[in-house]
């Protein structure tokens, strides 16, 4: 049987608490890594996959919302599964979200060192990224009002750093720079652009890949019927509005298509603006960080629950259910996901997956998680409306059921799009994947708990 006292998660975290997990953990996205899409679709036709991604995401997270606040348990999509599929329903839909949380922290650690190395050169960068990990590590543990707090300070700076660069970029913003430029598919939306804007999709997915993380810290909030609805919702409204603004204003600031394969666009965007030596432009670099930082701590959150729960459901060793005697935090599993981190971290070198670095790979496998989730959890939204008509649901998905198909039609082309141009990536998925259920299906011995 589950012992209770040592699987309790306290509630502590209100509304503006998990609006700070819902922002921080996708902010870091909209600094990095999406630009990449104008390589393969130019700004319009990436502009095409950017608003297609961003309606699946809006009616996802107001579908997925329902389950949320219905079911807050910390393993998030996989009690959703569980509850509407049965064991190993859940299992495949746990194992790859925790696939998602676990392989994207490594790359992120690796852009804080090798921004902490930029900026100060005798810094190992790799030594910065396991630094990052340990440090971030110990905030979880100390107690989640502690990490929630964190979160929220570091996401505040990173999102006012997001609204100065567009107001400073904004006098130099003009459409003729964001509509023309170098790729000429861009503007006539001929078959190769309409090849790139499929092709693009993952990167658009950049913006927004991890908001579904809340869900992970909805067995520690207050009253989770009223405070969840309302962060998911204002925080997926956030980051909608950003990501627009930050690719639009990047877009307009010259030469788009000099930025559509650099690790950092906004800086490159700003001293368009105000120059290499201004102020601003330094506070940009500088701030960039917390960015990351608020992306990277709350993942750790987010993969440490994930981990809880399913070991807490005996799919992983029982060991890792356990919650630290004075802090109440997975504190076991929390050190777990960080050592198959920072492994990682130290492969970056010499290994090499599908062609791709390691980074890249990781960050690949990563989306492929989150895009099973989602499906899984728009499945089990309807399997759940039939099944359990009288489940108490605080919070109802808004155009049932055309929201949570649009959701789960959307989430369907991509998985396809993305198997279609990296189909070693998706083979070594499903192998990881696979591997995980059966080792899961080896272990059970009980019905799971869902608390």
């Amino acid at each position: 049987m589950e012992h209770k006292s040592k699987s309790h998660l306290q509630r502590r975290l209100g509304t503006f608490h998990l609006w700070g997990i819902a922002v921080g953990l996708v902010i870091s996205g909209e600094y990095f890594g999406w630009s990449f899409g104008w390589a393969t679709a130019g700004t319009l036709g990436f502009l095409v996959s950017t608003v297609a991604v961003a309606a699946m995401y809006l009616t996802f997270i107001f579908s997925y919302t329902e389950l949320t606040a219905a079911i807050p348990n910390a393993g998030g999509p996989f009690a959703y599964a569980t509850r509407a599929f049965g064991l190993w329903g859940g299992a495949i839909a746990g194992f790859a979200t925790l696939i998602e949380f676990l392989f994207a922290p490594p790359a992120i650690a690796l852009a804080i060192g090798a921004y902490l190395h930029m900026q100060f050169p005798q810094i190992d960068p790799k030594l910065a990224s396991v630094a990052a990990y340990i440090l971030f590590m110990a905030v979880n543990i100390a107690g989640i009002e502690i990490a929630a707090t964190f979160e929220l300070v570091v996401t505040l700076v990173a999102v006012a750093e997001l609204l100065v660069f567009m107001g400073v970029t904004a006098p130099i913003f003009e459409l003729k720079s964001f509509v023309s430029g170098g790729w000429s598919g861009a503007d006539h939306f001929t078959p190769a652009a309409i090849s790139g804007i499929f092709a693009a999709l993952p990167f658009a997915i950049w913006f927004f890949l991890a908001i579904e993380g809340v869900a992970m810290a909805a067995e520690e909030a207050k009253d989770p019927g009223r405070t969840i609805p309302r962060a998911y919702i204002t925080g997926i409204l956030t980051l909608t509005v950003l990501a627009f603004g930050v690719m639009i204003f990047v877009g307009g600031s010259g030469d788009w298509a000099a930025l559509a394969s650099v690790n950092d666009p906004l800086p490159q965007a700003m001293k368009r603006a105000v120059g290499e030596s201004s102020g601003w432009l330094h506070m940009l670099v500088w701030l960039g960080l917390f960015g990351l930082i608020a992306s990277f701590h709350g993942i750790i959150m987010g993969y440490a629950r994930q981990i809880f729960a399913l070991a807490r459901a005996g799919l992983l060793p029982l060991v890792f259910a356990r919650l630290h005697p004075r802090f109440k935090t997975p504190h076991i599993a929390t050190i777990a996901g960080g050592l198959v981190g920072i492994g990682a971290i130290y492969s970056d070198n010499f290994v090499q997956i599908a062609g791709q670095s390691l980074t890249a790979s990781i960050v690949t496998l990563s989306v492929f998680g989150a895009l099973i989730l989602y499906i899984i959890s728009m499945a089990a939204l309807f399997k759940l409306r039939k099944s359990e008509p009288d489940l108490d649901r605080p919070f109802v998905a808004p155009f049932y059921p055309a929201f949570p198909a649009f959701a789960l039609l959307m989430a369907s082309v991509t998985i396809v799009t993305m198997v279609w141009f990296n189909p070693q990536l998706a083979a070594i998925f499903v192998a990881m994947l696979a591997l995980a259920v059966f080792a899961a299906a080896r272990r059970k011995r009980r019905p799971p708990t869902l608390a």
